[in-house]
């Protein structure tokens, strides 16, 4: 992701990441000891020999090097999404005219959030903090570095709310004067059907998936129902599907990626709806049953919030970022445990984390149960392949939160941590080792309220 950043152009230089840094460092040098006698020999420390640290450079046109700043993880040991920058340097000819600081800090900014950082702090010499605050930068407390005043200011990274708002936040006004899944269950990933023991779950796949990837959707229609269906503790008993396609080939692809997942997770397809000549589209339908539905919004301020997620695969390709594929190389056996982990252990509350992603759907979770929620970032189970931001806003696979004791804790492939607790008021916070709180959703996520 972070190949990715572009570079800041602006009409006299660019910023780019720095292949030599000994004109960074020779820079730094001569304005942090030389020039503001901030250090008596040299400003270099151990962040600058972390192989993690990136530097950043502005440049003319001509290649000359006018300023620079460093970003990288803030913590030892793997990277947990904690970034701070540090030693913005401009050359003393060119400060003031170009606005070269201003485009450091903002490449800075992008640099660390396409690397999947979810906090990213910067410490600050009290002269500079109004342009940090005229870039969006929010003071956290006043520090002090080599005995001189410094701010340590923060970036408000914004990606888990956006997602949020993207795709859960308009549900309490689409769906008022509805109470989906009954009172009790409002929100829930599937409804209680009145007067069964059934379970009922409805997914539809995005078109633009259907049409480029056919095969994966077909696979995918099954995995987020059966995944709904175990939320709430319950077996597969059947699977409906409405499929629309450009022609019978491409349905023929939807099919059969829909048909080797039913298989795989032994769920029957009962029947179903096909239509040729269409943009592409495609909906299921999965019935499941148990007596006794493990609730959503089952939590109470005070407990401790589980995830439970398979950990195995990879990216899927095409989706770098977005789908953790972690079910098309399991067995059906492993696959079959994972899904009957919530009705074997019978938490007090089951979220199964989608679309969301893991702070959305624990935000889900907390709303449903009438709290709010934090998470503790550097307990969260994640590949290490994947970084935090993306961890915490992909769809991943098999993944399922839970709160409340656990009968049956076993979940087959997929590990179980301990990495939060529901707490009073609403919204979810991320919690860090350095014991700093951040918000990450400061509201409620759907607006439908409590489930009971």
């Amino acid at each position: 992701m972070t190949d990715l950043v572009p570079a800041l152009v602006g009409p006299h230089f660019m910023v780019e990441r720095a292949d030599d840094t000994t004109g960074y460092f020779t820079l730094r040098r001569r304005v942090f000891v030389d020039e503001q006698g901030l250090f008596d020999l040299t400003d270099r420390d151990d962040r600058d020999d972390d192989p993690r640290t990136v530097v950043l450079v502005a440049r003319s046109a001509r290649g000359e090097l006018l300023g620079g700043v460093r970003v990288g993880p803030a913590a030892d040991g793997p990277d947990i999404g904690w970034w701070q920058g540090g030693r913005l340097v401009v050359d003393p000819a060119a400060r003031g005219t170009r606005g070269i600081g201003p485009a450091l800090v903002q490449a800075a900014c992008a640099y660390a959030e396409s690397a999947g950082a979810l906090r990213f702090d910067a410490t600050v010499q009290t002269r500079t903090e109004p342009m940090f605050r005229r870039l969006g930068w929010q003071p956290v407390r006043h520090v002090r570095v080599a005995d001189q005043p410094h701010t340590l200011m923060r970036w408000p990274i914004r990606r888990l709310a956006a997602l949020a708002a993207a795709t859960k936040n308009p549900l309490g006004d689409l769906l008022a004067g509805l109470t989906p899944g009954g009172a009790g269950f409002v929100g829930d990933d599937g409804a209680p059907v009145p007067g069964s023991d059934l379970i009922a779950a409805c997914d539809a796949i995005l078109p633009s998936m259907v049409e480029r990837d056919p095969d994966w959707a077909g696979w995918c229609a099954v995995l987020v129902n059966v995944n709904d269906l175990a939320a709430m503790g319950a077996a597969p008993v059947g699977l409906l599907n409405a499929v629309g396609a450009r022609d019978a080939a491409h349905a023929a692809r939807i099919l059969g990626g829909l048909r080797r997942a039913a298989d795989a997770y032994g769920i029957p397809v009962l029947g179903g709806h096909t239509q040729l000549g269409v943009p592409a589209a495609l909906s299921a339908t999965a019935l499941g049953r148990t007596a006794h539905p493990v609730p959503g919004g089952g939590g109470q301020p005070g407990q401790r919030v589980r995830l439970t997620a398979d950990l195995g695969g990879r990216w899927r390709t095409g989706y770098r970022g977005r789908q953790w594929d972690s079910t098309s190389d399991r067995t059906p056996a492993e696959l079959q445990r994972m899904q009957s982990f919530v009705g074997r252990a019978r938490p007090a509350a089951a979220k199964d984390v989608s679309m969301a992603g893991i702070a959305g759907t624990l935000g889900m979770l907390a709303e449903a149960s009438g709290c709010g929620a934090v998470l503790d970032v550097a307990r969260v189970p994640r590949p290490a392949t994947a970084s935090a931001g993306d961890w915490l806003t992909c769809f991943p696979g098999f993944a399922m939160l839970t709160t409340g004791p656990l009968g049956d804790g076993d979940a087959g492939p997929a590990v179980t941590a301990d990495c939060g607790e529901l707490i009073a008021g609403e919204g979810v916070r991320l919690r860090w080792p350095d014991g700093e709180i951040t918000g990450a959703l400061d509201a409620a996520v759907t607006g439908m309220g409590r489930a009971s």
